[in-house]
């Protein structure tokens, strides 16, 4: 170093330090140790275990609905077939339950952890395929789908909470969006297996996921944001050091802007009306729930629960379950492109790219079934719905489907982040509700009316993100705030 070039000491910070409310710009650790993202991804991976038995619920009906509905019930759990207004309530009843979780779910994410509530998920998911396996009625199957939703929303609320805050600004978008990896990973696990295996042995194999991921989860550090959020400091930098890789005096700079930050939030105990009256807050809520609104009225859990009766009433000459099958192999792929090109290419490039082609899929494979139901002969695009429904099913998991969720992780400050994401994910589900309990009844007047309304619904959704949607690619959680509030 040359004599003129500026000296710079270092002061080297004790982690009692931290609790003096040292901040970034008075301490500096005497060394700069690399982050090791392979510990936020195994952290966020283990998480995500969640998610694929969140797949697992979502995925169910289409390999069972078969089943529930043949005049055979050698192999249900039925004494009878189930009519349309049975399909109806097992297919979207699990959205009810979801979206009346997450008000029990945020306070407790923000009273025991996310940790602990995404752990206690797997208790709805065990009890749920418990009662199916030995229920005989319709009344028992519709209390455990409701079961299963209680734990589809406890995940889908501290999940995104849980991996939104252990990641480090440069590979949030890539661990946000390993939440829809994990779902079609679970639904294509019931795509393949249950139209090869007994009702009875469908549940067996559902059953084991959840308690995976428990055993998993177990072994994966707090939140730090959490902890430092109940004065547990110490802990805290234990749980940083833990997804950073770093030693006390390396992880110190970014525990102290953890500090700093959430003490800043808490002072200002959120409520709902400071969701109201904040300006960003407002921005946030809107953009979020907006997101998850548009990726429901895209039509995605119809095409989820009932793919394999799409393709039987499509009639394309592919076996349905083969059909279906190859959807979820394709989901499962694309959902891998997210992470990798989420914080290259930012969020709101792939959301336009998917809403635009979304809108493509939904309008072939509605003059499918116009040609089908309306002109009567479809011998010359028979081959169309598996191509349509694969392209749909492509930009859905690389867009819509995980962007949102990484999105909502992302939005809101601290100390309002439980409320706010409970009212968003619970919109979410009011919306997935209504969709599932209606197509029965659009599908009867023609299949061509439900997937023209959904393809409708994209091309809003692609002026919502062109009009309203911020990017937040790159941007700290500080940063993104700032912007919300029109702050330099």
């Amino acid at each position: 170093m040359s004599s003129d070039e500026p000296q710079v000491k270092y002061q080297e910070v004790s982690p009692f330090q931290i609790s003096e409310g040292f901040t970034n710009s008075n301490a500096r650790s005497h060394t700069m140790e690399p982050v090791k993202t392979g510990r936020i991804f195994l952290a966020a991976v283990a998480a995500n275990l969640s998610a694929f038995a969140v797949g697992t619920c979502l995925g169910w009906t289409s390999p069972v609905t078969p089943k529930l509905k043949t005049e055979d019930t050698s192999d249900s759990p039925l004494n009878a077939p189930i009519d349309s207004t049975d399909e109806a309530w097992i297919s979207s009843i699990v959205a009810l339950g979801a979206l009346v979780a997450p008000f029990v779910a945020g306070p407790l994410a923000d009273k025991i952890g996310r940790k602990w509530v995404l752990l206690s998920s797997s208790v709805f998911f065990v009890i749920a395929y418990i009662l199916m396996m030995i229920g005989g009625s319709v009344v028992v199957l519709l209390v455990a789908r409701l079961i299963q939703g209680f734990g589809v929303g406890f995940v889908m609320t501290a999940q995104p909470m849980y991996v939104g805050e252990i990641a480090t600004d440069s590979v949030r978008g890539a661990t946000g969006s390993l939440m829809q990896l994990f779902i079609v990973s679970g639904i294509l696990y019931v795509y393949a297996i249950g139209p090869y295996v007994s009702y009875q042995a469908l549940q067996w194999c559902c059953i084991a996921v959840p308690i995976v991921f428990d055993v998993c989860f177990f072994f994966m550090p707090e939140s730090p944001y959490y902890l430092a959020g109940k004065g547990r400091k110490m802990e805290a930098l234990k749980s940083l050091q833990f997804l950073r890789g770093q030693s006390a005096d390396g992880a110190q700079d970014e525990m102290a802007a953890i500090q700093a930050g959430v003490e800043e939030s808490m002072a200002n105990k959120g409520s709902i009306a400071d969701i109201i009256k904040n300006p960003g807050n407002r921005k946030a809520l809107f953009i979020s729930a907006g997101l998850l609104v548009f990726q429901q009225f895209s039509g995605i859990n119809v095409v989820l629960f009932n793919s394999q009766s799409i393709f039987e009433s499509a009639n394309t000459g592919l076996d349905p379950a083969v059909a279906t099958i190859i959807v979820g192999i394709v989901q499962v792929a694309s959902s891998g492109l997210t992470p990798i090109i989420a914080d290259r290419l930012g969020r709101k490039v792939i959301l336009l790219t998917s809403a635009s082609i979304m809108t493509v899929g939904l309008a072939a494979l509605g003059g499918f079934f116009y040609m089908k139901l309306v002109v009567g002969d479809t011998s010359s695009v028979l081959w169309l719905p598996v191509p349509a429904l694969v392209v749909y099913n492509i930009v859905y998991c690389v867009g819509f489907g995980p962007l949102p969720w990484a999105v909502l992780g992302e939005m809101f400050p601290a100390n309002v982040k439980s409320i706010a994401s409970s009212i968003v994910a619970s919109t979410c589900w009011i919306c997935g509700f209504l969709v599932t309990y209606f197509y029965p009844a659009l599908d009867a007047m023609g299949s061509y009316y439900a997937f023209w309304l959904f393809g409708i619904f994209c091309i809003v959704a692609f002026f919502f993100v062109l009009f309203v949607v911020m990017e937040t690619k790159g941007l700290s959680l500080q940063e993104i705030q700032d912007r919300l509030n029109g702050r330099k």
